[in-house]
């Protein structure tokens, strides 16, 4: 059984960071690509990083270029999304989402497993 699991999230000041998390079971975790997609209030998902099975291939989008990083843990199962100079437009339930095949995508519909999501809130 297939299992991806966010924690992470919660309130920061604009400028802060958070760092999320994506815990997985079940998965053969290295032939996967890894993504995390936000959605906010009154709008629709949007991709906003994602990376390789091998971890060679990261994609960002431009809104989060430069202030956020993806990585992955192959032994844990596990991947990550630090973020830094937070913003308010960040705000957002950010998911992670698991797509069965080593190569990605920025379509949220070829993501084949998602979490439950993690809110984050940027605000002073």
């Amino acid at each position: 059984q297939f299992h991806v699991v966010e924690s992470g999230g919660g309130l920061v000041q604009p400028g802060g960071s958070l760092r999320l998390s994506c815990a997985t079971s079940g998965f053969t975790f290295n032939y996967n690509c890894i993504g995390w997609f936000r959605q906010a209030p009154g709008k629709e998902r949007e991709v906003v990083s994602s990376i390789s099975a091998d971890g060679r291939r990261i994609y960002y989008s431009d809104s989060v270029k430069g202030r956020f990083t993806i990585s992955r843990d192959n032994v844990e199962n596990t991947a990550y999304l630090q973020m830094n100079s937070l913003k308010p437009e960040d705000t957002a339930v950010y998911y992670c989402a698991v797509r069965l095949i080593r190569y990605c995508s920025i379509s949220a519909a070829e993501f084949e497993h998602w979490g439950q999501g993690t809110q984050v809130t940027v605000s002073s």
